[in-house]
């Protein structure tokens, strides 16, 4: 997905000097996981989630800089996390992650739990240090570090990995698909809009709207990844193409077809630019859904 516009750029470059601030090394930490934790997050990704929290704040009254870039790097290395478990060997069993080999393959399954571990934590004490930053009320500073452990949480990303690797048992395979990515996927485009929206100062009622949208526009998201993985290159999708479906997963493109998860992704996205105001956030959920990557 390319980079829209020079803002985005400058944020983008901001955002890696902070995410490398976070992770610099340090005598308190053990070596070969400082490097297994870098090797995670640092030299690769969209960094789209921090984008939306971006695009969400810019609704509102834009916070302080550092706010900010603390706020969306927090959710960068929650995402970072995930991404590391997930290609573990007892998960997706995936040896490339953004175009590089993955944690467990460099620097060992048991190193590259220890790597997701620290970075969630790091996550936390990130965001912490971000709404310290702010003039936001105690109350709402502690509803959002809620919300933000709520969507890491059974509830929502762990339990759609699980229903991921280990279905429910219910019948409408249709259901079940959307259950795992509302959880898996759209979760944390939740938790980006409603984190980048309460930073710009947003009241309770777009922030629920907020919210929905992200809804739609994490389904739409992850309709057009199950597309790209089978039809993208390893090179293009930084990851190994046609592994969910070797691994047997529900996906859109399985269930549906590539033809009507493409419909899919239409739809939701059209959903979601019902509820969006016209501006960078909606430009940035369209850029989103219709990525060649």
């Amino acid at each position: 997905m390319p980079v829209d516009t020079g803002k985005e750029i400058i944020f983008l470059a901001d955002l890696e000097s902070t995410l490398s601030e976070l992770l610099a090394e340090s005598p308190n930490h053990h070596p070969r996981l400082q490097q297994a934790m870098n090797h995670a997050i640092l030299g690769g990704g969209k960094r789209l989630r921090p984008l939306l929290v971006k695009a969400a704040s810019e609704l509102g009254e834009p916070p302080s800089q550092d706010a900010l870039l603390r706020a969306a790097a927090s959710v960068e290395l929650l995402h970072g996390y995930s991404l590391v478990h997930d290609d573990l060997p007892s998960m997706d069993d995936d040896d490339f992650r953004r175009g590089k080999p993955s944690c467990h393959v460099v620097f060992g399954e048991a190193m590259a739990i220890l790597a997701g571990d620290a970075l969630q934590a790091l996550a936390f004490e990130t965001l912490a240090m971000a709404l310290s930053d702010t003039s936001l009320a105690e109350g709402r500073k502690v509803d959002l570090i809620r919300r933000f452990a709520m969507s890491a949480g059974p509830s929502q990303l762990v339990g759609g990995q699980a229903a991921d690797m280990e279905p429910r048992l219910v019948d409408d395979p249709g259901e079940e698909l959307v259950w795992i990515h509302e959880r898996k996927t759209a979760a944390l485009f939740r938790l980006c809009l409603r984190l980048g929206g309460s930073l710009g100062g947003l009241d309770d009622e777009p922030l629920e709207q907020l919210e929905k949208a992200a809804w739609h526009l994490g389904l739409a998201f992850q309709a057009t990844d199950d597309v790209l993985d089978r039809s993208a290159e390893l090179d293009e999708l930084g990851k190994t193409p046609g592994k969910d479906e070797a691994l047997g997963k529900l996906t859109f493109a399985e269930l549906h077809g590539e033809e009507r998860a493409r419909e899919l992704a239409e739809e939701h996205l059209a959903k979601a630019m019902e509820l969006l105001p016209e501006g960078s956030l909606a430009d940035l959920a369209i850029r989103l859904v219709r990525r060649h990557r």
